[in-house]
């Protein structure tokens, strides 16, 4: 396995890091699975790696996915994030999705995956060539001390540049369920677009569904996302 910190010179975040540091977070990368694995067992029991990212259900190597997490100086874990590869070849992402979005499921117990659908909107169908999935996105609610206070911004753009420096993608998406999207949080995450009713996740025993969005940026997005100074995305945490 590799971890390396990322203030190796990536002088575009630099920014971002005191602002986590001056926080005491602190943001290390890795590739293994397994030892991300044993991190949530140990950091966050109560949500266990999604189906994307289980090294029981991928076959994903070093070279196509990548994990982030932020620790405080003791080890605690404050946040979580992953990422991997995917060559859509001559298929456009609505395609793969169609056939492949129950690979994608929330965490959650009791999902139908007959019942579920998928619904590519105009994005989706014009998506093409290698793309990015982002998910495993978590902060610890430990007291409210990382929710709600502008800290995913700043570490989705840790992410972004780590994503363009692997693998410059065509293109990042992810899911978000509609009441989280329905409150800003994928434009405070960094995502310039998102697709309403793309996701219907079927429940049993319940005739109430997880609806979710579907939400993306380009490369040329993410570029112009991290060549945005920080102070002009989070004011506040700048500060």
């Amino acid at each position: 396995m590799s971890i390396h910190d990322l203030s190796d010179g990536k002088h575009l975040i630099a920014a971002s890091l005191d602002i986590l540091h001056s926080r005491q977070i602190y943001i290390t990368f890795g590739e293994d699975l397994d030892e991300y694995q044993r991190l949530l067992a140990r950091y966050r029991p109560d949500q266990p790696i999604g189906a994307p990212f289980d090294p029981r259900l991928q076959e994903l190597t070093p070279e196509t996915c990548f994990w982030m997490v932020g620790r405080k100086p003791d080890g605690t874990l404050v946040h979580t994030q992953a990422l991997r590869i995917i060559n859509l070849h001559d298929q456009t992402l609505g395609e793969y999705l169609r056939d492949n979005f129950r690979a994608f499921p929330p965490v959650l117990p009791d999902l139908d995956l007959a019942r579920s659908r998928y619904r590519a909107g105009p994005g989706a169908r014009m998506i093409t060539g290698n793309v990015c999935y982002q998910g495993e996105f978590w902060f610890n609610p430990d007291r409210g001390a990382y929710r709600g206070h502008g800290l995913a911004g700043i570490v989705a753009r840790c992410a972004f540049l780590e994503a363009i420096t692997r693998w410059a993608p065509d293109y990042t998406f992810g899911f978000m369920a509609n009441p989280v999207a329905q409150k800003g949080f994928a434009q405070r995450q960094g995502y310039l677009h998102s697709e309403p009713g793309a996701l219907r996740w079927a429940r049993h025993g319940s005739e109430e569904p997880l609806e979710g969005f579907m939400v993306y940026n380009s490369l040329e997005d993410l570029r112009y996302l991290l060549s945005l100074p920080v102070v002009d995305r989070v004011p506040d945490l700048a500060a």
